[in-house]
């Protein structure tokens, strides 16, 4: 992966949010079109590679990222031993990170994005019915969407779900999704891409793909 240099303003950030602080990486390029709040699940974090390099194209696209780790670190541990991903909590501090953007005098007035990976993004799907007034655009990689349950027909944001040609299991979940969205939407397969796309240049093509997206369906938000 390669870094992409441009001037930005980064912060460390502390949000109080279903009552634990949670901690997280905002970073505002100059003259920024639009934010972008990151949802993945256990295991994952805003250190992972991927999400810092998914990052770093958007913030290329004139578009702020927050990146937030929605789990203490107490409670990923659980997750990974049991195995058990608490979509409503993730969404239910996803609405909270959401409501102190809109507060933020940096970031506030600028559309917003929700960006989810795998039970992430089931929770940006119920988080978005929750604040339907302030999410302008959703994308979703490799998403786990068949833990929305019935979220998926309110959701009202324009959706584009993001899926690897060799992940047969999340084709079908997607496609799935994809009939129950009753909004602006678009299922893009990328070619020669696993349901994590570490192969050469498929995460490249997810971030360019994701960026276009949302600064189409931000600019129109704002």
């Amino acid at each position: 992966m390669k870094t992409i240099q441009f001037n930005t303003q980064q912060s460390l950030v502390s949000i109080a949010a279903d009552s634990v602080q949670l901690q997280g990486d905002i970073v505002i390029p100059v003259d920024a079109q639009g934010v972008v709040l990151f949802a993945y699940g256990s295991g994952n974090s805003r250190h992972s590679p991927g999400n810092r390099y998914t990052a770093e194209i958007f913030r290329q696209a004139k578009l702020a990222t927050l990146l937030v780790d929605l789990v203490t670190p107490e409670e990923a541990a659980i997750d990974l031993r049991t195995k058990h991903f608490d979509v409503e909590l993730l969404a239910a501090r996803l609405v909270g990170v959401t409501d102190w953007l809109r507060k933020s005098s940096d970031v506030g007035d600028l559309g917003l994005g929700y960006f989810g990976v795998d039970v992430g993004s089931a929770a940006i799907v119920l988080a978005a019915t929750q604040r339907a007034a302030d999410v302008g655009a959703i994308v979703s990689r490799s998403g786990r969407l068949d833990l929305a349950g019935s979220a998926l027909a309110w959701v009202q944001a324009p959706t584009l779900l993001i899926v690897g040609e060799h992940d047969f299991p999340g084709i079908g979940i997607n496609q799935d999704a994809l009939a129950q969205l009753h909004t602006q939407k678009q299922l893009q397969i990328i070619p020669q891409a696993s349901h994590l796309f570490t192969e050469p240049g498929t995460l490249e093509a997810v971030a360019r793909s994701a960026s276009q997206w949302f600064q189409f369906y931000l600019k129109l938000a704002k």
